[in-house]
């Protein structure tokens, strides 16, 4: 299983927002916001912080996807 943020990158889309404009926003450093753009976990605080933000729920910014393995 593998975490995807997709829905953040289209929720921000919506919302006219760009990625540095809603880490600095949200208070997120840079850091963070590489670990989301290569699909890699961040804290639940991170993602706490970016929720609050954007006034939506965790549903609406990440998920989880299964990865397919083919021996």
């Amino acid at each position: 299983m593998a975490i995807s943020y997709n829905k953040l990158w289209k929720l921000l889309i919506d919302k006219n927002m760009g990625r540095t404009q809603m880490a600095n926003k949200a208070g997120i450093t840079g850091n963070i916001l590489g670990r989301l753009s290569r699909n890699e976990p961040v804290s639940m605080g991170s993602m706490e912080k970016i929720c609050k933000c954007l006034d939506c729920n965790i549903g609406d910014v990440m998920e989880f996807v299964w990865e397919n393995k083919e021996k």
